[in-house]
């Protein structure tokens, strides 16, 4: 049962795609997002924590280039970026300490630049 939503809260994430059947391959193996297609064009995933959907773009999201960063939580770190790796996603940023925990970044099958976040140290 979904809840009504937060007034003013951020909603619903969009992100471009390139390539439809590789983003659901991706996205379904590493995070076990579920979809809906709506068109050729459109289609949205749930399970993620935060609904949203893709479009059909060339273009892509980089931080370095001014796109917001959306950064996931991983409760065993190297176990989720084997698993981006593994799903055909490319580490641009191998795994890093930063004040409150560590991290590393990923660029997911169509060029979007995601991170993964863990406070627990590697054991």
């Amino acid at each position: 049962m979904s809840t009504a939503p937060v007034n003013e809260s951020i909603h619903y994430l969009e992100f471009h795609a390139k390539d439809f059947a590789k983003t659901k391959s991706f996205f379904i193996a590493v995070f076990d997002w579920r979809f809906v297609d709506y068109g050729s064009e459109y289609m949205a995933f749930s399970g993620s924590g935060m609904e949203g959907g893709f479009f059909k773009s060339p273009l892509t999201s980089n931080a370095d280039l001014g796109s917001a960063l959306v950064i996931f939580y991983s409760n065993n770190l190297e176990a989720t970026c084997a698993k981006v790796e593994q799903a055909g996603g490319h580490i641009n940023k191998a795994i890093f300490q930063f004040p409150g925990g560590r991290r590393f970044h990923f660029q997911d099958p169509n060029g979007n630049e995601f991170a993964v976040w863990s406070e627990q140290d590697a054991t």
